[in-house]
């Protein structure tokens, strides 16, 4: 992906966040455990600050220089597992599994877009975009750890 401008990379996050938004509402909308439902909620309404994040970034673009970045703990559980799609029934532990890959992808497709980039701009901008992602992959992680050491479902 080359991106030839600031504008372009943020039309593009933003409707990444778009998409995560809806993702996240339609799960919600499909659980029956009142701890999924509100934590896919949730998450929607994060990807949904995401994306007045970015909108109001692409008001002003100034705006980036004063984002801090800060290092997202990683705890590595969903490198080892395996990419899996979405059926109607599965159990949390596989639901959380999807919604920690699918971050995973974010927050590797970012950071591979900052090792492109050339200008200082650009760079801040995708690893603020990779630290968004790390946010929410953290938070699955830890429902999942939590899960397991619960028993499962």
């Amino acid at each position: 992906m080359n991106f030839k401008s600031i504008d372009e990379i943020l039309v593009f996050a933003i409707e990444r966040e778009k998409e995560a938004v809806a993702f996240y509402t339609d799960l919600s909308k499909k659980q029956t455990a009142d701890a999924l439902h509100l934590t896919f909620r949730e998450l929607a309404q994060e990807e949904a600050k995401h994306v007045k994040l970015l909108t109001n970034i692409s008001k002003n673009k100034s705006a980036i220089n004063s984002y801090e970045l800060k290092k997202v703990p990683n705890l590595k559980i969903s490198d080892y597992l395996v990419e899996m799609e979405y059926s109607e029934g599965m159990v949390m532990q596989d639901i959380l599994v999807l919604a920690m890959k699918r971050e995973e992808m974010a927050v590797k497709l970012y950071t591979q877009l900052v090792m492109g980039s050339v200008d200082d701009e650009s760079v801040k901008l995708f690893k603020l975009l990779a630290q968004e992602e790390s946010k929410h992959k953290l938070t699955f992680e830890k429902l999942y750890d939590d899960t397991l050491a619960g028993g499962g479902n």
